[in-house]
């Protein structure tokens, strides 16, 4: 797993002055479409993601934009249906907020590439089970936040959070 690490930090860190999407900023960021776009890297964070993948789940969402390439690609790994969740449903076509299978009555895992404060998690879950889905974990490949116990937008969203990495395991491995 080190190895994997090493390989997904060395490609994706990059230090420098950083906006977030939580509106903090930062001096490191990690810049997810560097692992995404690699199949052979992405191969390997599917092998490893998927074993933290809940064995009753129904589907996957991947969230946008991030979520959706490693949401593909544990859906061909696994065989699990895969929705694609847009942050706002669009205003024309189906006017869909989560492309692909009903999600009603069924047990969805989220799927994310980098959580912070799990903003944009905790949104897309309110949306997802307002539309019927039944949700209680967040996968990603890095958390990158503080908090060991849990991130305070995921716990408040009763979502246990699975990361394949943390920012204080590079931390530790690479600095």
């Amino acid at each position: 797993m080190k190895d994997l690490a090493e390989k997904i930090y060395k490609i994706s860190h990059l230090t420098g002055h950083f906006l977030l999407r939580s509106g903090q900023t930062s001096s490191e960021y990690f810049d997810k479409y560097q692992f995404e776009c690699q199949p052979k890297l992405l191969n390997a964070i599917t092998a490893e993601l998927k074993n933290l993948i809940p064995k009753d789940t129904e589907l996957l969402a991947g969230l946008e934009m991030g979520g959706i390439p490693i949401a593909t690609a544990l859906s061909l790994a696994t065989g699990i249906p895969t929705v694609l969740v847009r942050k706002e449903a669009k205003t024309y076509g189906t006017s869909k907020l989560a492309e692909g299978p009903s999600i009603a009555g069924k047990k969805v895992c989220i799927i994310e590439d980098v959580i912070t404060t799990g903003g944009q998690v905790a949104l897309s879950c309110k949306d997802l089970r307002d539309q019927g889905a039944i949700i209680d974990t967040v996968l990603c490949v890095i958390y990158r936040g503080h908090h060991p116990e849990g991130e305070p937008k995921i716990v408040a969203s009763e979502l246990n959070m699975k990361a394949l990495f943390t920012k204080a395991q590079f931390d530790l491995w690479f600095k």
